[in-house]
C-alpha cells in the first residue's frame, strides 16, 4: 500500500505532528510506502493568484477555474501543484492530519484544495463523484480539537457532531472520486501537546490516545466508508430520483 500524509499544523512538534509520525511508523512497519506532504514546511502558497500562470488564457481579467484549465491542457501548471497532484496519484490511501480551526480544516489546507483539484484537468463535467479522477482511492480527514468529545452533538457546544461540521471537505473529496472514511476526532488537544511541561496523567492520557490512533490505523481496511448518491441517483437535472 502506498499512504499520502497532508499534514496541516504549523508547528511540527505540536500533537499533530507527533500523531502524523505515528502513522508513518505504523505503515512502514507494515510494508506500505508513507510519503508526507507538510504544506507548512514547504511552504506550500494556498493562495489562487494570477501569479501562479506564467502563461495566461486572458491576460486582462484572471478567471481562476479558467486559467487552471488552459494551464493543464498546455502541461503548465505551478511547479507545487504538479508536486501535489503527482503524490496524490501516486497514493492509494491519503491522510489528511490537522486541527480544527474554526469549526472548519485552517486556511492552508482550504486553499491546498483550491489549488490541486484543478479544473478541467482532475475534474471536468462528466469527470466527479462516483466517475472521479481519484476513484478506487481512500481518504480520511484525521483532526483534532480542545473540546471535550462529548460537545461533539447536534446542539452541543462543539458546534456539531464532527462528521457535520467537516461535510464540505468530504463531500469534495467525494466529488473528486475519493472513498471517503468517516472523519477521526481526537480531542482535548490543548496548547502543543508534547512540547512542553505537563502533568503527568495528561501525557499519559496523550499517549493512550496515540495508542488508539495506531490501533484506528492497523484495522483501517475495516472501516466502512461513508455513503453518497453517484450518477445514477439523480435525474437530468441533479436532482434524486424518487423511488
Amino acid at each position: 500500500m502506498k499512504v499520502l500524509i497532508v499534514f496541516c499544523h504549523p508547528e511540527i512538534k505540536s500533537f499533530n505532528g507527533t500523531m502524523k509520525d505515528r502513522a508513518v511508523q505504523v505503515f512502514e512497519s507494515s510494508g506500505a510506502v508513507v510519503e508526507v506532504s507538510d504544506l507548512y514546511a514547504e511552504r506550500f502558497d494556498p493562495v489562487e493568484k494570477p501569479e501562479h500562470y506564467q502563461s495566461r488564457l486572458n491576460a486582462d481579467v484572471f478567471e481562476p477555474l479558467s486559467e487552471q484549465r488552459h494551464s493543464y491542457n498546455t502541461e503548465q501548471l505551478p511547479l507545487d501543484v504538479q508536486r501535489e497532484i503527482k503524490r496524490l496519484e501516486k497514493c492509494n490511501l491519503v491522510i489528511f492530519q490537522f486541527p480544527l480551526w474554526w469549526h472548519q480544516q485552517p486556511a492552508m489546507l482550504k486553499g491546498w484544495l483550491d489549488r490541486v483539484f484543478v479544473a478541467g484537468g482532475l475534474y471536468t463535467s462528466k469527470i466527479r463523484y462516483d466517475k472521479g479522477y481519484f476513484r478506487g482511492k481512500r481518504a480520511v480527514c484525521s483532526v483534532t480539537s480542545g473540546a471535550p468529545e462529548n460537545t461533539f452533538t447536534k446542539n452541543g457546544r462543539g458546534g456539531g457532531e464532527i462528521q457535520a461540521l467537516l461535510h464540505s471537505m468530504n463531500y469534495s473529496l467525494n466529488y473528486m472520486g475519493f472513498t471517503v472514511l468517516p472523519p477521526r476526532l481526537v480531542t482535548e488537544i490543548q496548547g502543543a501537546g508534547f512540547t512542553y511541561k505537563q502533568p503527568d496523567e495528561f501525557v499519559a492520557g496523550l499517549e493512550l490516545k496515540l495508542d488508539d490512533w495506531a490501533h484506528y490505523l492497523q484495522n483501517i481496511d475495516l472501516i466502512a466508508p461513508l455513503k453518497y448518491p453517484g450518477w445514477n441517483d439523480w435525474d437530468e437535472a441533479g436532482v434524486e430520483k424518487k423511488v
